[in-house]
């Protein structure tokens, strides 16, 4: 029998983080798109923050695949992203208010559950009780984002495609709202009535009812045409739900591999994994963080002011410390990394010494890779290399042979102990201030 002639496909790259998020993803996810066709987000919400700063204007984005700043590329929000309806809209709207076109680009899957009031609700008072019990806030963003994945992995979520049936959708929506209100009195908090929530549902879906997709197949149709993708993840690695800091973390997998599950398409679709990684480390939220540098004086505070480090979605200022070797070499495992990203690069210019973490005390033990409990990463005693820092500067530079030689030594150093190849290296916010070692559409 003779094989079926099959179209030449595309190649495909994921793009996550391999650290606590907040890497810069999404200023890289924008300059691949110069060679891609279509952005897809896999998991997360609004929670997320991607900021782009092209030719000097800084747009920020929370929902809205970061390829929708580049003319011609289309945005798919996959299955596995929780949609917060009236943000999406909001959303859209302010970037369109810039001159850009969104909509007729932008397919959102069928299959993404819904973020509605009651969610928000549950996330604010749970945080609350925590706190007020002592038992230690998670650091959650408050908006819905956990409870709605509760009600998806519980099979009682709404769903984008329950928009187009009101029937159907009031129907679920009032055993919805009685059963969060249950939880809500629980924790002191006032009960909310279905009828404006489907009021404003309905009035969403007219908006949105274009814009909804059989996501997974366009994706299979637009690999088989030849497009090449960038699967942007959002958050990072070390706060996936199943291999983070748990319970640290966010409520997704944030990991390369469900590139492929929140969006609908097979493994065998993803070509190259990028990871993007801080040239030191960063963290939002409560949790452990063995490199913790204090914010008030010192390198922390370096860091903290040179590197404007507050959250894109929540403006909380982001605890800062050195780079974390031993837990880079943990995200690299896990996602599979063909090649990183190194980021901030420009944050560390002026530093008389740098130090990387290469390992834990812990013990008695020595380790040289991050464990999973977070009780015992709280008690790892971090082990440093010291190396020489660089006067010269390196923000803006775009080749490798610009660089100061300690800057490169560090680099170089940061790859030998994380066995990862670096592929690009950022020395600023903008989209030109990059430096490219080997092209992930390439590789």
């Amino acid at each position: 029998m003779q094989a079926a002639i099959r179209p030449a496909a595309g190649r495909n790259v994921v793009v996550v983080g391999t650290q606590w998020g907040d890497e810069g993803k999404g200023k890289i996810v924008d300059w691949m798109t110069d060679h891609a066709q279509g952005v897809v987000r896999f998991q997360g919400g609004h929670n997320a923050g991607h900021t782009l700063v092209i030719a000097g204007r800084k747009t920020a984005l929370q929902l809205i695949p970061s390829g929708v700043m580049r003319e011609g590329v289309a945005c798919y929000i996959g299955n596995g992203v929780v949609v917060d309806p009236a943000h999406m809209l909001s959303e859209i709207e302010r970037i369109e208010a810039l001159g850009i076109d969104v909509r007729s680009r932008l397919f959102l899957s069928e299959a993404c559950p819904l973020i509605l009031p009651f969610h928000v609700a549950l996330d604010s008072a749970r945080e609350g009780r925590r706190e007020s019990s002592g038992s230690g806030k998670i650091g959650t963003t408050g908006k819905g984002i956990g409870p709605a994945y509760e009600d998806k992995v519980a099979r009682r979520a709404l769903r984008v495609q329950d928009l187009k049936h009101p029937a159907r959708f009031e129907a679920k929506l009032r055993e919805l709202v009685e059963l969060h209100n249950t939880e809500l009195a629980y924790l002191g908090s006032p009960a909310l009535a279905w009828q404006p929530i489907l009021d404003g549902a309905m009035k969403a879906a007219e908006q949105l009812r274009p814009l909804m997709a059989d996501v997974g197949y366009r994706l299979y149709a637009a690999h088989a045409a030849g497009q090449n993708l960038l699967f942007e993840g959002a958050q990072g690695t070390l706060l996936d739900i199943d291999h983070g800091t748990y319970p640290y973390v966010t409520s997704s997998n944030c990991v390369a591999g469900n590139a492929a599950a929140g969006s609908g398409v097979g493994p065998g679709l993803l070509h190259y994994v990028l990871g993007i990684t801080k040239a030191y480390t960063t963290r939002v939220g409560g949790g452990p963080f063995p490199t913790e540098l204090p914010l008030e004086a010192g390198v922390g505070h370096h860091l903290s002011t040179v590197g404007q480090e507050r959250g894109t979605v929540t403006g909380r200022a982001r605890r800062c410390g050195w780079l974390d070797a031993a837990a880079l070499k943990r995200s690299i495992i896990i996602n599979g990394v063909s090649g990183l990203c190194i980021t901030k690069l420009d944050v560390l210019d002026g530093l008389p010494e740098i130090n990387i973490c290469t390992g834990y005390r812990l013990g008695g033990q020595t380790l040289d890779v991050l464990p999973m409990d977070a009780d015992e990463i709280a008690e790892c005693e971090p082990l440093y290399e010291t190396l020489p820092g660089w006067t010269d500067t390196t923000a803006g530079l775009t080749n490798w042979e610009q660089l100061p030689v300690n800057a490169k030594r560090y680099l170089e150093r940061m790859q030998a102990l994380i066995g990862a190849p670096i592929d690009m290296v950022s020395t600023g916010p903008d989209r030109v201030h990059t430096i490219l070692l080997r092209h992930p559409f390439r590789a």
